[in-house]
């Protein structure tokens, strides 16, 4: 399965079971990906996160439902996973402009959301640096939390900081972040701030050890002001490697960032020429 036919089938899954419980590892499984490199590669495609995606398709079709139908406002917005009529009628209203209530009283027009369909044309004939690279497993010394996939967006950024302030960054300097779910099929991934791993020194509390194993990495580099330039990377990345790549599919559910030092260029991870790296993880197709 190719990486837009895999996209393809998520969101066809999603469609047939729009009124039912759907989580994101669940989804991810209907594409054959691993999690985080499903959510990742949905946003770069579609331009919105799945939950977001998810969450208008229902309220598209509530709203047709309250108004084409004269089922109980409170059914309608549990079959649509409210569990608080609050709630159902607050995102309703944001997202129609105005109540359910309402809605069926005027019998206005309803706004609609209509399921996405991908479509990949090719731009530019542009190139994309990208070396693929055998490397050994390696072990890294790092400082690890587990985060929920729909959480993680929001609080890897806040662990970095967190990392920093409380000092970590004196032992661990953060040369790589890293996403670890090899299942490729939890609700959950482990995130690390990690250096490489001197066998020598004793490991500090608070700190642990991971080893990577070992594979065949799509290694693509990066180089200017962060986090822009590799904002940019991961969505061409997603966007136009992945979808006509006909040698590679991805292998695992790892992500590696590397990054160079930023006290080795002159305005810091803000320098034009700072340079950092995005490893994927992939096999022969």
């Amino acid at each position: 399965m190719d990486w837009v036919e895999s996209i393809h089938r998520a969101i066809q899954y999603i469609e047939a079971h729009l009124r039912e419980d759907l989580s994101i590892c669940t989804v991810a499984q209907q594409a054959a990906l691993s999690p985080y490199y499903f959510q990742k590669g949905f946003t770069m495609l579609c331009g919105m996160t799945v939950g977001e995606y998810i969450r208008q398709r229902r309220l598209s079709a509530a709203g047709l439902e309250v108004l084409m139908t004269d089922r109980k406002i409170i059914d309608i917005a549990l079959e649509f996973g409210y569990d608080a009529p609050d709630s159902f009628t607050k995102a309703f209203a944001r997202f129609h402009g105005v109540t359910p209530a309402a809605l069926r009283k005027s019998g206005g027009a309803v706004r609609s959301f209509a399921p996405l369909r991908i479509k990949v044309t090719l731009e530019g004939g542009q190139n994309m640096d990208c070396r693929i690279q055998k490397k050994e497993a390696f072990t890294v010394l790092c400082r690890a939390k587990t985060f929920r996939y729909e959480e993680g967006a929001e609080q890897v950024p806040r662990f970095w900081a967190e990392h920093f302030r409380t000092g970590g960054g004196e032992t661990v300097h953060g040369m790589y972040g890293i996403n670890l779910d090899e299942s490729m099929g939890g609700s959950e991934f482990e995130y690390l701030i990690a250096d490489n791993y001197d066998p020598v020194k004793e490991i500090p509390a608070g700190f642990i050890t991971r080893t990577i194993p070992a594979y065949t990495w799509a290694v693509f580099p990066c180089t200017g002001k962060m986090p822009q330039a590799l904002m940019e990377l991961n969505r061409q990345i997603f966007s136009q490697w992945l979808p006509v790549n006909t040698d590679y599919r991805i292998a695992a559910g790892i992500n590696v960032e590397m990054y160079s030092d930023a006290s080795r260029f002159e305005n810091g991870a803000q320098d034009q020429d700072y340079y950092c790296e995005v490893w994927l993880p992939v096999e022969k197709k």
